[in-house]
């Protein structure tokens, strides 16, 4: 069994538009998506013996669109523009080869735990963007919760306060990036919120090419917690033992049911990096090691959070992709034949066998 051949890219496609904002206008793209279909032959998903999932992390406007809340630039200033041009064509490419897309969306609100809103400092002002808040901060209350937003959140300040102490512990003790205030973004309902407009119609024209739903999944939208990975939020219970969320079994579910899960997205610091790294850890619960080997990341189609003379987590992102290349998980690029990527012609062997 071998994949089916990459097609070309449609002559839709305009890459000098990835970095603007636009109405996808879908049933004129439905009626070429269909005609495509019928030029190339391309089966129903469903008929797939060889079945690929590809999985795009916060492919949305807040990251991926310059001037835009938290433009994902990378050191070369243009970074998540670049990724999602060959995340795109990648995704016209393999229109025959890709079962099934799945799409995370983070989602906020104005009043939560990673917002400058959520903390005051003695004085009553609130922390810029980008600052980072340790357990010790909290402890000795150089940030403290605001209390203007008790009826908000429904928690007291004296409540707040034993939570942060132990939210900002739960970071350290599970290795975690400090607690950082972000500008807002991704806020429901915005523009920022939306896809990129590029992929949003990369991914429809998929879905009608090859008759198969797109799957959305929103993250991110709890109040007190952050939510870098797909997999659940970073940290889950409250200190009084509460439940904040559950870890979200879907994905494994797909890493059992498919030969391939295919990771792109932003921020390859952040988002992707902490969603690769929670499947891994869940993978170690199961009785299947080798899952780890049905990763793939397309490390051209991601970059890491750099915001010049503030932040650069690009040595962090890296060293995070070689834990995850040492554990067995595929990184690959988007410009290489699929049929080239190691380990698919084990794939082939066991489908000819």
């Amino acid at each position: 069994m071998n994949l089916n051949p990459e097609l070309p890219i449609p002559p839709h496609f305009d890459p000098q538009r990835v970095d603007q904002v636009w109405r996808v206008p879908y049933q004129a793209v439905a009626e070429v998506a269909h005609d495509w279909a019928e030029e190339h032959a391309l089966k129903p998903a469903m008929d797939d013996q060889i079945k690929i999932a590809l999985l795009g992390i916060d492919i949305q406007n807040t990251f991926c669109i310059p001037g835009y809340e938290l433009f994902v630039a990378g050191r070369s200033g243009r970074g998540a523009v670049d990724d999602n041009i060959r995340l795109c064509e990648f995704i016209y490419k393999n229109i025959g080869r890709i079962t099934h897309i799945m799409v995370t969306m983070d989602t906020h609100q104005a009043m939560q735990i990673f917002h400058p809103i959520f903390f005051i400092d003695q004085n009553g002002h609130h922390p810029p963007p980008f600052t980072l808040i340790s357990n010790q901060d909290i402890i000795q209350e150089r940030w403290r919760f605001n209390p203007a937003l008790e009826e908000s959140i429904g928690k007291d300040v004296d409540y707040m306060q034993r939570y942060l102490i132990h939210y900002t512990q739960q970071l350290e003790q599970h290795g975690r990036y400090n607690l950082t205030i972000w500008p807002y973004h991704a806020m429901l309902g915005g523009i920022g919120h939306a896809l990129v407009s590029a992929f949003e119609e990369a991914i429809f024209f998929h879905t009608i090419a090859r008759n198969n739903q797109s799957f959305f999944d929103i993250k991110g939208d709890h109040p007190l917690t952050e939510h870098y990975s797909a997999l659940g939020p970073e940290v889950i219970t409250e200190h009084d033992g509460e439940q904040i969320a559950d870890r979200d079994m879907r994905f494994i579910k797909f890493l059992q049911e498919y030969d391939l899960l295919i990771i792109a997205g932003q921020a390859k610091s952040h988002c992707v990096a902490w969603t690769i790294q929670d499947l891994l850890e869940e993978i170690q619960r199961t009785d299947d090691q080798s899952l780890n080997q049905k990763i793939y990341i397309l490390e051209d189609c991601t970059s890491p959070v750099v915001i010049p003379g503030v932040i650069d987590y690009t040595e962090s992102a890296n060293k995070a992709f070689a834990r995850f290349s040492e554990a067995g998980v595929n990184i690959v690029k988007s410009t290489e034949d699929m049929q080239f990527w190691p380990g698919m012609e084990n794939i082939n062997a066991n489908w000819d066998a």
